[in-house]
């Protein structure tokens, strides 16, 4: 059999001067043996969640990445060897409710760890998948009433299982493909994020090295302000395209020539109209639209004073992009990088909001025995329109000024995969989320939306809202830190230089659908992503990342017959990709990455 997995597995965390690390995986290891041991309640079908599960969950104190996960539901059953040694095979469905996740855990007698796979079900909603009757040596699969037994594994722990392992695929298929081992793979990352990564994890001093790097060298280094243009008019489009931008009398018409836009429009190449949507070439469904913060209506412009702050002339004329996804068409998914974001303390927090006791704030220090691809599943890759890059890694993921700083271990953003918590949802925070219906949401997170939990498909939390409902009228709002540099944790400089390229997020919603945009601001404050999306009627908005076009990417994939054509938003975000033999192999579609992001799938026509 191949190596065994840890049950609790440190990526990427390192000593600094001073501090030591604790011994965490053998008490990690301890835990789940412990919990292996006394049979786990199960869940109701409902997703009732057990009393002894919820308080896991809830408790203080380390634990493994399986306590964190309060509707789970086991079954265990004893599998026999040749000779003896006899063990016991335990199946964990992480969110049944989800039904994508399991945990297969192979124990044998003797005092050995388990062995530990993680399985997905490619087919959640149709697929249900349980233990074979004891003697187990694998799964039954239930399919539309009809079940398919499924060897997994040998007494003497050899089989497809093992090969699978061996196989080292990011996901390996099983049973005929109605299964995948999700294996640990590595993934990829360009040379400036080695290099700040191993300056913070290595160097004493190294974010400031990193900071004062950005600082200087990369402000309004992708700062694209387009060439002026006649005036031009929105091209006629079908039903269903998003609302317009609200625009100022002066910009109505101002037209631009895009520069190093690599996305391809309908229309006939040539100047954009600021503030209209154009339908993106051989993808229904997927519109695209340029602006000027300067070209807002002036009444959005001069609203909120208190809460935005004024633009300055380099930010106001700094040309935007955004891509709207109609979500009536398309199903937004979320995977988490190969290393990235990680489980364990942000160095923000501060000294009295840390336990020292604990590997993370939620008492987990890393994924281990679960596994982060990085990379769409194979099921989903024929249906990707669109993969974009994700939020900030843990170390710029909690707070060090302001109250969100002083509750809840400095406020840590979350994150949840597949049903699965990686990382506890903090109210305060701005949360793209996905219910298990399918249904996309954009909010600041609150203490009650915690009852959603059993039912969220994915999440991502990052730092506090853009645009938020006011909590009395309703009407979406700027959020109330935009304009606070440290209790807002926008990331740039004290001094107030918060001008960078920077992505965000919104949900617009209007009679015509729902859409989620992704805005490209080449070089803006949080205040003018605010204007911005604020002027296309955007009901909650969030930052995603921020400083380099490798932490803005966005790519599309246009399929012709057997062939894919890959646009990145703007052409210089191919240098993130791999070329092999002449051929483009994009970032999360075709190799697994050390990032988190997100993904678009065009949904399955219903017969």
């Amino acid at each position: 059999m191949s190596d065994r997995i840890p049950l609790q597995r440190d990526r990427g965390e390192h000593l600094r001067p001073g501090r030591s690390r604790p011994r965490r995986g053998a008490v990690a290891a301890c835990l789940l043996v412990a919990l292996l041991a006394v049979p786990v309640a199960r869940a109701a079908e409902t997703g009732t969640t057990p009393e002894d599960q919820a308080r896991e969950y809830a408790a203080p104190g380390p634990k493994s990445i399986l306590q964190l996960q309060p509707f789970r539901q086991s079954e265990t059953r004893p599998f026999g060897a040749p000779g003896g040694r006899p063990g016991s095979a335990t199946l964990v469905n992480l969110n049944p409710r989800l039904n994508s996740w399991f945990l297969l855990l192979l124990d044998r007698d003797g005092g050995d760890a388990p062995l530990a796979f993680h399985l997905e079900n490619p087919d959640p909603g149709r697929q249900r998948i349980r233990l074979a009757d004891a003697p187990a040596r694998g799964v039954v699969i239930t399919t539309a009433g009809e079940s398919r037994d499924c060897v997994l594994w040998t007494d003497d722990l050899r089989g497809p299982l093992a090969e699978a392992r061996r196989s080292a695929l990011p996901y390996a298929p099983l049973c005929g493909d109605r299964l995948y081992l999700r294996n640990p793979v590595s993934g990829a990352r360009t040379r400036l994020e080695s290099v700040t990564d191993f300056l913070r994890d290595h160097v004493w001093g190294g974010e400031r090295i990193v900071g004062f790097v950005r600082q200087e060298f990369y402000r309004d280094a992708f700062l694209v302000q387009g060439v002026p243009a006649e005036d031009g008019e929105c091209p006629p489009v079908p039903g269903g395209a998003p609302p317009q931008a609200a625009m100022g009398e002066a910009y109505a018409r101002r037209s631009v020539v895009p520069e190093h836009l690599g996305i391809e429009v309908a229309a006939p190449r040539g100047p954009l109209t600021l503030g209209c949507w154009y339908p993106v070439r051989d993808l229904p469904g997927v519109w695209l639209s340029a602006m000027q913060p300067r070209a807002v209506d002036p009444l959005i412009l001069g609203s909120h004073r208190r809460r935005v702050s004024n633009l300055d002339s380099v930010e106001s004329a700094a040309l935007d992009y955004l891509v709207a996804f109609d979500l009536d068409a398309f199903e937004l998914e979320f995977e988490l990088g190969t290393d990235h974001p990680r489980l364990g303390w942000s160095d923000r927090t501060l000294p009295a909001q840390r336990d020292e006791s604990l590997p993370g704030p939620d008492g987990v220090g890393g994924p281990a025995p679960l596994v982060t691809t990085g990379m769409v599943a194979p099921a989903l890759a024929s249906r990707t329109v669109a993969a974009f890059t994700g939020g900030f890694k843990r170390d710029h993921s909690a707070f060090r000024y302001g109250e969100l700083s002083l509750r809840n271990h400095g406020s840590h953003y979350g994150f949840i995969e597949h049903g699965v918590v990686f990382s506890k949802l903090q109210p305060g925070l701005a949360t793209l989320y996905v219910l298990d219906d399918g249904q996309v949401g954009l909010k600041t997170w609150t203490g009650v939306d915690n009852g959603l939990l059993g039912r969220i498909r994915l999440a991502r939390q990052n730092g506090v809202p853009l645009i938020e409902a006011d909590p009395e009228s309703g009407a979406a709002v700027p959020g109330a830190l935009v304009t606070r540099w440290g209790a807002g944790n926008w990331s740039g400089s004290a001094e107030g230089k918060l001008r960078t390229l920077r992505a965000g997020a919104c949900l617009q919603e209007s009679p015509a659908g729902r859409f989620l945009v992704y805005g490209y601001f080449s070089s803006a404050t949080p205040s003018a992503m605010v204007r911005v999306f604020q002027a296309y009627g955007c009901s909650g908005a969030m930052l995603l990342d921020m400083n380099a076009l490798e932490h803005s990417y966005l790519a599309l994939y246009a399929r012709q017959g057997s062939e894919v054509k890959v646009m990145h938003l703007i052409t210089d975000m191919t240098e993130v990709d791999k070329s092999v033999g002449g051929r483009l192999i994009p970032r999360f579609l075709g190799f697994p990455d050390n990032r988190d992001f997100f993904y678009l799938v065009r949904r399955e026509q219903t017969q």
